[in-house]
Parts: structure tokens; sequence; C-alpha cells
């Protein structure tokens, strides 16, 4: 047998004498060399694209020197409508210690449903608009009692609505009052024995007061005379009654108000005693548009 020559013999000294790595160490290396490697091609790319943007921008610039318009920034629009802008109970005469609300989206917007069904009869059917957030109470004065009911004060609804769209309501309300100043209304009534009486029922609106609060203002007082018989003419049902709504708009917001009917001092048009006392009326709107104020979006103007 041939004797090995001294280089291979010292070949096979040196590979034992190397410290060889653990196999997991080698996948280890292998794969940060292949993020490295990935890492320096993505610049690679980077790179080239850079310098086509700077090429093509270039161009762009001898072709035109005119700058690109700014971006406009868009303007945040406020919908919901805090609980502050709602009439509290310290803005009130009347005592009320009792609170029961909610709020909505997308209502439409509801001043007396009664004038509008007379207004879809006479075919003068009002657009009224539909609000992008509402919120409502019913304020209820403390009970007499345990077992008493918590009688009511005054309900109120506020509306959130397209600007442009606010002298435009007030114009449509105006259209309703033209068409509906008198009506009478041909229902069934129970009479006095609980029969059911074919009866017609006179109603009237008219607007009171205007402009006393906020940006628009109007007080619309509603007569329902008690309902007459037919065809002898005499009266049944439930007596005569007014109510009086409250119509405040400041800015984008609308709020309606209607104090109960005991809370006010009025009498229909066929009855004797004292007539209405607009002062206390006018208070309370002025105070809903002052809660209106710091919720409402208005443009540059006087301040509320």
């Amino acid at each position: 047998m041939s004797e090995v020559p001294p280089f291979v013999d010292q070949l096979h000294r040196d590979l034992r004498a190397v410290g060889w790595p653990e196999p997991a160490e080698i996948r280890a290396r292998a794969r940060r060399r292949s993020r490295r490697t990935a890492a320096l091609s993505a610049l690679t790319v980077l790179a080239l694209l850079a310098g086509s943007a700077v090429a093509v921008r270039e161009r762009s610039t001898a072709q035109s020197s005119a700058p690109a318009a700014p971006v406009a920034a868009s303007t945040p629009v406020r919908a919901e409508i805090p609980l502050d802008a709602l009439l509290a109970p310290a803005d009130l005469l009347t005592e009320a210690r009792v609170r029961l609300g909610g709020a909505g989206l997308g209502e439409t917007v509801r001043v007396d449903p009664l004038l509008e069904s007379c207004g879809r009869e006479r075919e003068v059917a009002a657009q009224l608009p539909v609000s992008r957030a509402s919120r409502s109470q019913t304020l209820l004065r403390s009970p007499d009692g345990a077992d008493a009911p918590a009688g009511p004060v005054l309900t109120q609804d506020v509306y959130r609505i397209e600007p442009t769209r606010g002298r435009w309501f007030f114009d449509e309300i105006d259209r309703l009052l033209d068409a509906c100043a008198r009506w009478n209304l041909v229902t069934s009534t129970l009479t006095t024995g609980q029969q059911p009486a074919r009866t017609h029922q006179e109603h009237r609106w008219e607007p009171s007061v205007r402009d006393f609060a906020g940006d628009q203002s109007v007080l619309l007082r509603h007569v329902a005379l008690q309902p007459r018989a037919e065809p002898d003419g005499k009266p049944v049902g439930t007596p005569s009654t007014v109510e009086n709504t409250l119509v405040v708009r400041v800015g984008d917001l609308v709020t309606v108000v209607v104090p109960a009917r005991e809370t006010v001092v009025d009498r229909a048009d066929d009855d004797t005693g004292p007539g209405i006392d607009y002062g206390p009326l006018i208070d309370v709107g002025k105070a809903a548009a002052s809660r209106l104020c710091p919720a409402a979006t208005r443009p540059a103007g006087p301040p509320c």
C-alpha cells in the first residue's frame, strides 16, 4: 500500500481542527444573509424609482411652471346636538324637575301634525326639511303625591338642518298658515251618552308674534273650537282648546317648543275670560335661542 503524502496528512489534521458551527447557526446565518440581500435589492429599486421620479418631475417642471393647487382641507360639520342645547328647568317659570328625552337621526322637522294634515287636504303639501340629527325632551312637574301623575310642563324638539334650508323652512310654515287660517275637520266624536256622532270642528291657526328671538322665530296660536254634531250643530265632546307653539331658529338649529295648555293662560275665541299674556312665552323663546347658540353653526355675522 502506498504511503500517504505528507501534505495530504497535514490537510486532514487541519480540517479536523476547524470548529464547525451547529446546524441551527448555519440556518440562522443563511436567513440573515437572505434578508440583507433582499434589503439591498429593495434599496436599489427605490433608488431607481426615485431617480425616475426626479426625471419625470424635472420634465413636468420644464413643461409647466404653474404650481399645483393645494388640496382644500375639509371642514368638519357638527351633527350631534348636546343636551345643553335644550331648555333646562331653570329656564322656566313653572317648576319642573323631571326630564324625559331621546335623540334621533334623519327625522322630518315637525311643527304641528294637524296643520300639516290641513295643508295636504288643501293641496299645500309643505316640504319640511329632514334633519341630520335631532333631540327631544318632555319636562314634567313634580307629582303632588306618591300616587299622583307628574303633569307635563312642555315638550321640545331640536333639529339640526342644512344651513341653507333655514329661511326656506319658515317660508313653508307661512304657506301652511296662509292655506289653513280656518279649517273644518269632519270626524266622529263620542257624545255624553258615549254614542258616536258625526261632527265638524273648526280649527284656526295664526302667527301671533314674529322675530322675537334667534335668527328667525314665530309663535303659532292654534284654536280648536268645540266639535258640533251634524245636522243640528249641538256642541259635543271636548270644550274649545288653545295650543301655542314656539318655533325658533339659530343658524342650522331649529327648535319647536310646545308649552302644556295648563301652563299658559289663554282662551279660545268663543270663550270669555282673560286673553293670553305673551310675555312669559316670549321669555321661553329667548331662553331657547340662548341655549341653541353655542351648539349652532352660523355664518359670519353678529353674535346671537
